[in-house]
């Protein structure tokens, strides 16, 4: 019993100095009041208080490179490979469009890395003017898919109406991933070479080249078709299928006109009850429902 009281009183004792000492600390942080200085805990000065900094940026460059600038960037070519490549990245983007014909150089330099980077460059440039280098680097069989996937990519954002002719190459590709990628992209390219190409395409051994470019022509002509089970299908019946594709189009394509891009969901639209998926949406989940007897 006697050590338990001890133990209480300990206890309220040491209760009794924490209370005093806050208590102490609290007023000594108090300005004016004991005559003391306001100071932190643990006689720490505070801080000066931060001042408000203007965000500011440096627009990228305008003017014509100088030849110092010009060797400095062809210097900076190799660097957008390794540690310092994001650094790379934007002193090839401060310099500006004027930088363009060096980044164009980077295309053909050794190291994946750097052509990859290169190409992502001129995509954050948004330079339009390096559209022909880009699908050059699309066309070339004995480039990386990767890299040709990327260059395709970045032209079809910037000029589409300049790609047909890389997307009936790379369509013809023996990689079935440089196929897909151009059944993929050839659906934000609106001209009506791009339909005979994805018509072709319906018929690769490769089931989801087949499926992206089904997907394109629904998305790019809004033709309905009756449906069929493309995931099981056999090769002779993605050619009957091809077919109707083929009949309709010779049927319809002097006088065809691409119908005009869906415009992006709004969030009342997209919480409408009366909201309906585009038919390619609608055609492609039946699609995976009937592969994989999903509800």
């Amino acid at each position: 019993m006697m050590a338990r009281w001890m133990s209480v009183g300990a206890v309220l004792v040491m209760t009794g100095l924490w209370c005093a000492g806050t208590e102490s600390l609290s007023r000594a942080q108090v300005p004016g009041e004991g005559g003391g200085e306001a100071i932190t805990p643990y006689d720490y000065e505070r801080p000066p208080e931060g001042q408000m900094v203007p965000d500011t940026s440096v627009p990228p460059n305008t003017e014509a490179l100088s030849e110092e600038e010009l060797k400095r960037a062809e210097a900076l070519l190799p660097l957008l490979e390794g540690k310092q490549e994001y650094w790379a990245i934007g002193e090839f983007v401060h310099l500006g469009l004027p930088v363009v014909p060096v980044l164009v150089k980077a295309l053909t330099m050794p190291g994946p890395r750097i052509r990859y980077n290169a190409i992502e460059t001129l995509s954050i440039l948004k330079a339009a003017s390096a559209v022909p280098a880009l699908l050059n680097t699309a066309k070339q069989p004995n480039e990386m898919p990767r890299i040709r996937e990327h260059a395709l990519r970045v032209s079809v954002r910037l000029d589409p109406s300049q790609t047909v002719e890389a997307i009936a190459v790379m369509a013809k590709d023996m990689n079935s991933s440089v196929r897909k990628s151009a059944a993929f992209e050839a659906r934000y390219v609106r001209e009506k070479d791009v339909v005979d190409v994805l018509i072709e395409l319906l018929v690769d051994d490769e089931r989801f080249v087949s499926i992206s470019a089904l997907q394109s022509l629904w998305i790019l002509t809004r033709h309905e078709t009756e449906m069929h089970d493309w995931d099981s299908s056999t090769k002779q019946q993605r050619e009957e299928w091809a077919q109707e594709w083929r009949d309709w189009w010779k049927q319809e394509k002097d006088s065809f006109s691409l119908p005009v891009p869906r415009s992006p969901r709004t969030s009342s639209t997209r919480h409408d009850k009366a909201w309906d998926r585009s038919l390619a949406e609608r055609k492609i989940a039946v699609l995976y429902q009937q592969q994989y007897g999903l509800s």
